[in-house]
């Protein structure tokens, strides 16, 4: 396994892949991996000629500075879960040197408005972080295909239109949301729950399938009113919002229309772990 970590040595392989027109697949992460991250691994090598995943915890994108400094970095593990699934793919471990060079600052982006539902209200900058080192990484590797997973859904909705507006050619792929037993969704964040978290958590997609049931028949305001309603007096999880929204403009739903999708949203705290999750409603 191939394992770079400064932009000369990886673009001169770059070179010589786009000089015989490979294809490039591309698995952008922040380490800590787990078997939804592999799910998009495997799906990159199912569709491409070479992978690369990059491992890079970006500093710009967290608002909270302790969230930062405890975010597990796990790069050795990382490298040998990798190598369980192909010994061909190309690892891209930066410093944050080598992608910031010296001027650890976001990039300012307007996406439309997406960045200002959900996640921008509670998170500020993070979408401006999160444009900064895609954009980066992408004019890097150069990929072709770039995968990301559903969890995160409002950042595939944004990378999708940073792609759209500097006009990159890359196409995005969106891939489900891979969960534990129990139907937590995978996280790296997971490693950092006590297993009476890590059990209660279980709720958060129970109560999300439930929602999407009711949703059947019942108005969007309903619905989150009965949401709010079952976290009141959880004793381990604090929900800090259920929203549901229209998945192009990600504005929360305020009258249903036949033709348009929506999915709904929900961001919830197990003591100062913050867990995200959707799920498409129709």
């Amino acid at each position: 396994m191939q394992i770079f970590t400064d932009k000369e040595q990886i673009t001169e392989v770059i070179d010589a892949f786009k000089a015989h027109q490979l294809t490039i697949g591309f698995v952008p992460t922040m380490g800590a991996l787990h078997k939804g991250h592999l799910a998009l691994v495997e799906e990159a090598l199912a569709n491409n000629q070479k992978v690369f995943v990059s491992v890079f915890v970006n500093p710009t994108q967290f608002n909270n500075s302790k969230d930062l400094e405890k975010y597990p970095r796990t790069l050795e593990n990382d490298i040998k879960l990798l190598e369980s699934i192909s010994k061909d793919i190309l690892v891209f471990a930066p410093t944050v040197e080598v992608i910031y060079h010296g001027n650890t600052v976001s990039q300012s982006f307007d996406f439309d408005g997406l960045e200002h539902e959900m996640e921008g209200k509670f998170r500020q900058g993070h979408f401006d972080g999160v444009g900064t080192v895609v954009k980066r990484l992408f004019d890097i590797i150069r990929p072709d295909n770039a995968y990301f997973g559903e969890k995160d859904f409002q950042q595939l909705q944004i990378i999708k239109k940073l792609v759209s507006k500097y006009k990159m050619p890359v196409h995005v792929v969106g891939c489900k949301i891979h969960r534990e037993k129990n139907g937590l969704a995978m996280s790296s964040r997971n490693t950092r729950l006590t297993d009476k978290q890590k059990e209660a958590a279980a709720f958060i997609y129970k109560t999300l399938k439930a929602a999407k049931i009711q949703f059947g028949t019942k108005s969007a305001d309903k619905v989150t009113s009965w949401v709010s309603s079952q976290f009141e007096s959880h004793d381990v999880l604090k929900l800090e919002y259920f929203i549901i929204a229209d998945i192009d403009t990600l504005k929360p739903l305020k009258r249903k229309a036949k033709n348009k999708k929506y999915r709904a949203f929900i961001a919830v705290y197990a003591g100062e772990i913050r867990l995200i999750d959707n799920i498409a409603l129709n």
